[in-house]
């Protein structure tokens, strides 16, 4: 399990990690999204990623920590695991594309998952279950969402962002 890099903050601000929840870019970097991450300390990617240029733009801003989508696969999955396990101040998160192919380990308090282009975030038998929605152009969505996951202590908060209506290819 990858322990995410802190950055330093102004003395002024909270404690805790702040991290950017993305997926479903499907190849577009929209700079709506650079906006609302600005400032955060790591990104998850719950896949569907879309192209390399998407993972260089995100790691731009904090660490990028990505899984891959059932789209990468024509792209030879761009190297990335199906799934993944992550801490954030000592909480266990696991990131996963398709929430069936989630495999949590005992411990896991967060589920990161992407693909139903739906934002979705709730408590499920004492683990957080969270679908940032999907960021990019493709798909059957209105909106193009993202979502920022906050941990303080061990303990999630996440804000839902919508970056605005879906553009047009």
């Amino acid at each position: 399990m990858g322990r995410l890099p802190r950055r330093r903050r102004p003395e002024c601000e909270t404690t805790g990690v702040l991290v950017g929840v993305v997926s479903d870019t499907h190849g577009h970097l929209d700079p709506r999204l650079l906006d609302v991450l600005a400032g955060v300390e790591a990104i998850l990617h719950a896949g569907d990623v879309g192209s390399l240029a998407v993972l260089e733009g995100l790691a731009s801003i904090a660490p990028v920590h990505a899984v891959r989508g059932n789209n990468d696969a024509p792209l030879g999955g761009l190297g990335l695991p199906e799934r993944l396990d992550v801490e954030l101040e000592g909480l266990r998160v696991h990131v996963v594309h398709e929430l069936a192919s989630a495999r949590p380990q005992p411990g896991t308090k967060v589920v990161v998952f992407g693909h139903s282009h739906r934002q979705l975030c709730e408590w499920r038998d004492g683990r957080l279950y969270l679908n940032p929605g999907a960021a990019g152009r493709r798909g059957f969505h209105a909106l193009q969402t993202a979502a920022l996951l906050r941990v303080e202590a061990g303990i999630p908060a996440v804000e839902p962002l919508v970056l605005g209506p879906r553009l047009r290819m």
